[in-house]
């Protein structure tokens, strides 16, 4: 069984083909912006186009635009290939790569900017990979506050310059890396999750379509 992963929640964007937890294909590229126009190449390059019986995607939290973009794209494919769409969030993705690099790690926090000088973060244990708690978004200080002595992980230039001699490790999500995710986690439905409320919102968001 094939799964096509589409992850554009971040400032990066990339793309895997598994086969169970094998890597089939994926590219993985940081483009800050311009996620729209650069899923759908990255897709085409893959084997068959990317056509999979099983799509994954990034639902957030991150830009808000960014899981608007994979969501899109990921229901798309699903009607044209009559595919199987499921969710995950970027936070345990993120959590997933951190303990697969650390294994000894028994717990971690994942964090990624999410605008406005606030970042979103949620604290998980190991084995089995489990949140914490709720996904929170708070100011930089706060987030150093709740993290106590945790390790971290992603994207967190903000929390960096609070604190300089804290070990953080720079990471962003990796389409590829959903093969770590267990099944439960992998499962989510196939809306955004944007841990804090957009800025902008659909007609159908406000209640007015």
């Amino acid at each position: 069984m094939l799964t096509l992963v589409i992850e554009t929640a971040t400032a990066a964007c990339s793309v895997a083909l598994l086969r169970g937890q094998e890597i089939v294909a994926s590219t993985h590229e940081v483009v800050g912006r311009g996620h729209a126009e650069r899923l759908v190449p990255m897709i085409a390059a893959l084997p068959d186009q990317g056509r999979a019986s099983h799509i994954l995607v990034d639902v957030g939290p991150g830009s808000f635009t960014g899981v608007r973009v994979g969501l899109a794209a990921a229901l798309g494919l699903a009607i044209g290939w009559q595919a199987e769409v499921r969710g995950y969030s970027s936070l345990a993705l993120l959590a997933a790569t951190g303990f697969a690099a650390s294994p000894q790690c028994p717990e971690l926090a994942a964090i990624l900017e999410g605008g406005h000088g606030e970042v979103f973060m949620q604290s998980f244990t190991a084995s089995p990979l489990t949140p914490e708690g709720p996904l929170q978004s708070l100011i930089p200080a706060a987030a150093l506050a709740v993290l106590g002595q945790r390790p971290a992980i992603g994207n967190l230039r903000h929390l960096a310059a609070l604190d300089p001699d804290r070990t953080l490790i720079e990471a962003l999500p990796r389409a590829e890396d959903a093969r770590l995710l267990a099944h439960d986690l992998a499962s989510l439905p196939p809306r955004p999750i944007y841990g804090r409320a957009p800025d902008a919102k659909t007609l159908a968001e406000r209640g007015l379509a």
